[in-house]
């Protein structure tokens, strides 16, 4: 029987655009703009972000050492990241105060850096979830297996009661390994009709 709802964050209960903030910047200089992006979403710079092992500005700063050509570039990225944020999911929190006033437990479980923390201040969905685990306090990011038990141990859940959502299959099917029901999030109306399928069909097991 489910009884928690988990959530990743971007793109789940928050939309992110690098290039609503990176065009600011580059000005229609796509190419630029292209071998910058390279780098700020490689999968090194992106996994170092989200451990947390080292804050997020001393991250800009070392790229800026590495990358001079990019020195101004990595600085208007970190003095704006928050524009990447560019707000809630239409309806998604509507579906969480619903699920909520049905009894549910609704949490967060997100890779992100230490940057997060500001995002959640500005956006009330955020105020719905009854604890979160977030991969820059951990120190573990997701697909591994460690972050979703970090979840069930920390707020003493039951991997097998929650259902977590993703936007990406990865993380969809690490959640999986760890014994949690999962489903990728595509719209929020999908969403809420895996959501409903899924409680009907385990409520006649």
């Amino acid at each position: 029987m489910i009884k928690n709802l988990v959530f990743d964050f971007g793109k789940v209960l928050v939309n992110h655009d690098l290039h609503a903030v990176l065009e600011r910047y580059f000005k229609g200089d796509k190419e630029t703009e292209k071998c910058f992006c390279t780098i700020l979403a490689s999968p090194a710079f992106t996994q170092a972000c989200d451990l947390g092992l080292v804050p997020f500005g001393e991250l800009i700063r070392k790229a800026q050492l590495e990358h001079p050509q990019f020195a101004d570039a990595f600085r208007f990225f970190y003095e704006n990241y928050l524009d990447e944020v560019t707000g809630e999911i239409e309806g998604m929190r509507e579906v969480l105060v619903c699920y909520k006033s049905k009894g549910f437990k609704l949490y967060g479980l997100s890779n992100w850096s230490d940057v997060i923390y500001e995002v959640m201040r500005q956006y009330k969905i955020f105020n719905l979830l009854d604890g979160r685990v977030i991969s820059c306090e951990e120190h573990i990011v997701k697909p591994e297996k460690e972050i979703y038990l970090r979840l069930c141990e920390r707020y003493g859940l039951e991997p097998s009661e929650c259902l977590f959502t993703d936007d990406r299959m990865e993380n969809v099917e690490g959640a999986k390994a760890a014994g949690m029901e999962a489903v990728l999030f595509t719209t929020v109306a999908d969403y809420a009709k895996d959501l409903e399928k899924l409680l009907k069909a385990l409520q006649h097991l």
